[in-house]
């Protein structure tokens, strides 16, 4: 049965807050109670739905205006499309590299993630995720299967550090503790239609 200390611990790892040594004893407890991994989850899902519903704010300057150059950037270095027009295949769809339309911020400053294709009948989503240099995706539950195939950077879960080609699967059910990235990354994450994510980048 969860006490009202761990109800309390719940509420604060669900939104990142509790010190290292804190959620390194509060996760020891999760893997033992299932019930407690339960209620985290629910927390999890009510604050992503928060988040969604609150009404958007404006990111700090520095971050605004470092978004703001990376545009310039890769503006300045477009090659002009050529005038034929694309070959259409039947049954397919192609999505180009340099193609900037459907990344979503998502209410974690300076993480975001495009929808790349959805199978409803057999409940899986493919996506993009991004995350800029020094970024902390906090502490969650994870709702359903995930597996993440790393494309560029650095991405660091726990003590293990993942670079381009590296690739890392995560049971339903499983805990992460905060993820982050030193110099930036960009990533391939396969995961199923009931996550949180996926409903966030459908919206």
């Amino acid at each position: 049965m969860i006490d009202e200390q761990q109800q309390e611990q719940a509420g604060l790892y669900a939104l990142g807050t509790l010190s290292a040594a804190e959620q390194r004893a509060f996760e020891d407890d999760l893997r033992a109670e299932a019930e407690l991994r339960e209620l985290v989850r629910s927390l999890q899902r009510t604050i992503d739905l928060l988040a969604l519903v609150s009404p958007p704010c404006s990111p700090p300057r520095e971050l605004r205006d470092k978004v703001l150059r990376r545009i310039e950037t890769a503006q300045a270095a477009d090659i002009p499309a050529t005038e034929r027009p694309p070959e259409v295949f039947p049954g397919f769809r192609f999505l180009d590299a340099d193609d900037r339309e459907g990344w979503k911020q998502l209410p974690v400053p300076g993480a975001w993630i495009k929808l790349l294709s959805l199978e409803r009948e057999r409940g899986y989503a493919v996506l993009l995720g991004k995350l800029e240099a020094g970024v902390r995706y906090p502490a969650h539950i994870n709702a359903g299967p995930e597996d993440l195939y790393m494309l560029t950077g650095d991405l660091h879960i726990g003590e293990r550090k993942l670079g381009p080609g590296d690739f890392h699967h995560a049971d339903a059910g499983s805990h992460h503790g905060v993820n982050y990235s030193a110099e930036g990354c960009t990533l391939l994450a396969v995961l199923t239609t009931d996550n949180p994510l996926v409903e966030f980048a459908m919206t």
